[in-house]
């Protein structure tokens, strides 16, 4: 764990953070911007509201380099949680988290499955495609980002269903836009490598971003948490 004091100034007005900066957060921060998966502009997010910044985790398919540092960071995670909470089986939603999946899954010697969005309607039907779901396994759901976490719960819908027990829910980055509070809020243990505020202090810190980059993003993640507080 490193220390730094990051100043950032948006428009007239500068803001000063103390970052605790983890080596998983680093190790994250670097492979998202040495791949492209993380992205600076305005984008629409699936939710409909504007996004100063995206996350797309299918530009890790071509940097193999940072595609291995994902899997090994995420399988370290797992491991630490296999530690105190037992494991069968992992699983994730299409389409990004399942293509990280398989890797991750063959690096700890577990079998995992993927939740289709929609119910197959020919061949093997069903939403639940790589093999099956037993019931009373133990089953460790992953995905890529998490916003406001609905997508998660409806997700885990299938597997509850089947009889699966679904203590744990990881992610790569919070988008810090409630997420977290909904998925622990809806009994499950909710772990996530980074969220998008330490990513971009990290990046900032090491002048892989400009302050204006860092102080945008800063500020929407403000907003979102002004808006939840305003809500509760």
């Amino acid at each position: 764990m490193r220390a730094f004091l990051v100043s950032v100034k948006f428009g007239s007005v500068e803001s000063f953070w103390e970052l605790d900066v983890s080596d998983v957060t680093s190790e994250v921060a670097s492979a998202l911007f040495r791949s492209g998966c993380l992205k600076f502009g305005t984008f629409r997010i699936k939710s409909g509201v504007s996004s100063p910044y995206y996350i797309d985790l299918t530009w890790l398919l071509s940097s193999p380099r940072d595609f291995c540092c994902f899997v090994d960071v995420v399988a370290d995670e797992i491991k630490r949680i296999m530690v105190t909470d037992k494991i069968d089986k992992l699983a994730s939603i299409e389409l990004k988290g399942a293509l990280l999946l398989p890797s991750i899954a063959c690096r700890l010697k577990l079998p995992c499955v993927v939740i289709r969005k929609a119910e197959k309607k020919y061949g093997l039907t069903g939403r639940i495609a790589g093999g099956t779901v037993v019931r009373d396994e133990h089953i460790l759901f992953f995905d890529d980002v998490i916003a406001d976490g609905m997508s998660k719960l409806e997700g885990i819908k299938p597997l509850e269903k089947l009889g699966a027990r679904v203590e744990n829910v990881m992610v790569v980055v919070n988008r810090e836009q409630g997420g977290k509070e909904n998925i622990e809020g809806s009994g499950y243990k909710f772990r996530a490598l980074t969220t998008i505020s330490e990513l971009v202090k990290c990046l900032l810190q090491s002048s892989r971003i400009s302050e204006e980059q860092a102080g945008r993003v800063l500020n929407y993640v403000k907003k979102a948490k002004s808006k939840q507080d305003t809500v509760r």
